[in-house]
């Protein structure tokens, strides 16, 4: 069976203007948008994101998926398998199908379950991955607070499957993201209390969208449930710099001009 193209597409963290050429191209020119939402009533913010850039394509067919926040596979599945049908029911009529996703593709992202099922539901079937500007470089660019220079390791959390390494973790590595905050923020606060290091740690919740919030201060979030889009960022900066510790700084020494 001749298939159309499966395009898992990223498109950006929030602003409009992040969304790539390349994402907007392959949006432009897909005959199926599907997009992504988290229950049968809330909207899709992967379509709340390039809704303002996209626009309205004539002939377009506009396909909401909901995939459930939820922890229970035996929630999921019948979710994942009914939104699996409905994009595989465009696929075999040989149309070509855009799933649009938050952030990047391929970084905790519902496509990444859908590019594993493709092969099997539909062989020999076509997937492109289109890659996006990621929620993680966005918080730097918000923040001010560089994610790696030098010798500087970078670690990736998702908090809200729980935190119960992340003093070993913040030993182990310079800059740790801790994203899908959830209920998790006490417990965070109270482990870079005791590593010395809450001074260090900044939170932002949806980067670079309209809704942008940053705080310095996380012991003032503590009481607070972060929302899917929150992250704490933590930088140690002990290895900054390519000659980091290693070259020490000369002197600089007067000259005069010969002749003056």
């Amino acid at each position: 069976m001749n298939y159309g193209t499966l395009y898992g597409v990223g498109v950006g963290p929030g602003a409009p203007d992040l969304i790539t050429l390349r994402a907007l191209n392959v949006l432009k020119q897909a005959q199926v948008l599907a997009l992504p939402r988290s229950s049968n009533y809330g909207e899709s913010m992967a379509w709340k994101i390039l809704k303002p850039t996209l626009g309205e394509i004539p002939g377009q067919e506009r396909m909401f998926l909901t995939f459930p926040m939820n922890k229970d596979p035996e929630r999921l599945r019948p979710a994942w398998d009914a939104a699996f049908t409905a994009i595989g029911e465009r696929l075999e009529r040989g149309l070509s199908v855009a799933f649009a996703t938050e952030g990047d593709p391929s970084l905790f992202s519902t496509f990444i379950y859908l590019r594993r099922e493709a092969p099997l539901r539909w062989p020999g079937i076509r997937i492109e991955v289109v890659p996006g500007v990621s929620s993680i470089m966005a918080v730097p660019s918000v923040t001010g607070i560089p994610l790696a220079d030098g010798q500087e390791r970078i670690a990736i959390l998702p908090a809200s499957y729980g935190v119960e390494d992340l003093r070993q973790v913040l030993e182990m590595f310079d800059t740790v993201v801790l994203m899908k905050m959830g209920t998790e923020i006490p417990k965070v606060v109270e482990a870079l209390e005791r590593q010395g290091l809450v001074d260090r740690a900044v939170y932002v919740s949806k980067a670079t969208m309209a809704e942008e919030r940053i705080v310095r201060d996380i012991r003032t979030i503590q009481a607070e449930r972060g929302d899917c889009f929150a992250m704490i960022i933590v930088s140690r900066k002990e290895r900054s710099g390519l000659l980091a510790g290693l070259v020490p700084a000369t002197p600089r020494v007067a000259t005069r001009e010969i002749g003056v």
